[in-house]
């Protein structure tokens, strides 16, 4: 088996392409579902438990799912667990078009989580099957890039295409035509990479792995662990996976209050939906843009300093975006918090892959992303019961800085360098 991004080109970019469509799914949820959680899909002014329970649930199933993913992709392949997650999704467009309360949208959401839990996962995985290990902060970056641009893009289009036909009929024919090109071209052009991480673990097993790339990958298990050996060393075992685990889970929060009350509070300050899905677009777009740089920067300076100071810039940006009024100010804020979330999220994802034997990469991964993506359900209810109990939206915003603040300066007291060659086994 042959690896790296050029000489896999074919695969990457149809993997590029497919995180580019899962992004645009989960983005058509983001901007004009929330904005209009009142005045369309009946939640009372002021609720914000009620508000906040759709991400609840989206959280805790994508969670869930990336933990199933990963070990299921280890029996049955990458892209049935990818063919899956978008069968799953088809009927989310239509379940919005004719939702009569707002429990039809967590429903929807319900299955948004299977799908992303499935598919966003894959595509992550797959590429790293088919790369070297001296590119996994390129691929990331380069997988987050397209994910994030695709749900900055999804913020902006399905913010027009409510204003143009309403709000229900915009969703569902976005929705429904980004699902089906996804799932054709998983069907039809999408090969299986599980044969490429089989013959990544015999050869790092008959010690053919190059000398200055040797992982410090974990030595309290086995080469084939079972899942409780998995789930528990990186939960609390190995201290280094446990920091990126809680980073992991503490960086959704921001993510919670973007889809969750970043909609409501521009709307309550009088931004038209577009305006909204622009500023939202703009956390997007940095995010997405600048890890293009973030993921090929860890690949030479390391991930340790990048994850870390991506977690404290990010909570800086979400400090700042209620501390001014205007578009301009709220962008910059946005700006700000988006260049942090490029700096740590595709360099958090590659530490785990760095420091993960290839036979358990996935189940890793996978674990990695439960937890992680729990973040969304834990985030969204302390963000409800934080603004409950401040009696205002934006006592969210400060729990989350703090949150961001305390969960980066455990990662850098229990992380270390994963790079393989700047701290190699040998």
């Amino acid at each position: 088996m042959d690896y790296g991004i050029r000489i896999n080109l074919g695969q990457f970019m149809q993997q590029l392409l497919q995180v580019l469509l899962v992004g645009m799914t989960l983005g058509m949820m983001r901007n004009v579902v929330p904005a209009l959680a009142e005045s369309e899909f009946g939640v009372p002014r002021g609720s914000f438990m009620l508000l906040a329970a759709f991400v609840v649930a989206f959280g805790f199933v994508k969670g869930t799912l990336n933990f199933v993913a990963g070990r299921l992709a280890e029996r049955v392949g990458r892209r049935r667990v990818l063919l899956i997650g978008w069968l799953v999704a088809l009927p989310i467009p239509p379940l919005i078009y004719f939702a009569s309360s707002w429990s039809w949208i967590v429903l929807a959401t319900l299955l948004l989580g299977v799908n992303q839990g499935l598919t966003w996962s894959m595509t992550q995985t797959a590429k790293l099957d088919i790369t070297r290990a001296d590119q996994r902060g390129l691929v990331m970056g380069l997988n987050e890039f397209s994910g994030y641009v695709g749900v900055a893009l999804a913020a902006v289009i399905t913010g027009y295409a409510a204003a143009l036909a309403g709000p229900r009929a915009g969703l569902l024919w976005f929705g429904t035509i980004v699902i089906a090109v996804a799932t054709l071209l998983a069907w039809a052009a999408v090969a299986e990479t599980l044969p490429w991480a089989h013959a990544e673990a015999q050869r790092h097993a008959s010690g053919q792995a190059t000398k200055n790339l040797s992982p410090r990958y974990p030595t309290t298990v086995s080469a084939q662990p079972s899942t409780g050996d998995i789930f528990a060393l990186m939960s609390w075992r190995d201290r280094r996976m446990a920091a990126l685990c809680q980073a992991g889970l503490v960086e959704k929060f921001v993510d919670a209050l973007v889809w969750v009350f970043w909609p409501v509070y521009l709307h309550q300050h009088g931004v038209s939906l577009p305006g909204i899905g622009w500023i939202v677009g703009v956390y997007g777009f940095t995010w997405g843009g600048a890890q293009l740089i973030t993921g090929r920067l860890s690949d030479r300076v390391g991930r340790h300093r990048l994850n870390t100071w991506g977690m404290w810039t990010c909570g800086a940006g979400v400090a700042l975006l209620p501390m001014g009024t205007g578009s301009a100010w709220w962008s910059l804020s946005a700006a700000v918090a988006g260049l942090g979330m490029a700096m740590l999220y595709p360099n958090l994802s590659a530490a785990v892959a760095d420091i993960a034997q290839p036979n358990w990469r996935a189940s890793a991964i996978g674990i990695y992303r439960f937890w992680r993506d729990l973040g969304y359900g834990i985030g969204a209810l302390a963000l409800g019961g934080a603004a409950a109990l401040g009696g205002r939206i934006e006592s969210a915003f400060w729990f989350v800085a703090v949150a961001m603040g305390l969960s980066g300066a455990i990662l850098y007291r229990w992380g270390e360098e994963t790079h393989p060659r700047l701290n190699a086994a040998h």
